[in-house]
């Protein structure tokens, strides 16, 4: 759980978040019991205000490139300004099924 709580500190230091969420999904993939691979990441702040998702996705990418650069092999983003979180969703998404990748 040690990359876990990496990921949530620096996110909660950076976006002082309203809501964070994450998820070690690597249960659901086809690597060794206890990993810490794959993340689901669920962020309201208001930093995010008139950012485009694809800049919200490069501020939080930018925080964890350690992260993705040495343990994460999948991150997945959902990222809100509290405005956007209450009227669209009030629910965390779900992640898309994994292919297999390394089964094949």
């Amino acid at each position: 759980m040690i990359i876990q709580q990496q990921i949530t500190a620096k996110l909660e230091a950076e976006f002082s978040p309203q809501y964070l969420e994450v998820l070690n999904e690597s249960h659901n993939h086809n690597v060794p019991s206890g990993s810490e691979s794959h993340f689901k990441v669920t962020l309201v702040s208001d930093v995010f205000a008139g950012k485009r998702l694809i800049q919200r996705h490069r501020a939080v990418n930018q925080i964890l490139a350690d992260e993705l650069a040495n343990d994460i092999h999948a991150l997945a983003l959902h990222t809100f300004t509290a405005e956007e979180w209450q009227t669209k969703f009030g629910q965390v998404p779900e992640s898309p099924k994994c292919l297999g990748g390394s089964k094949k």
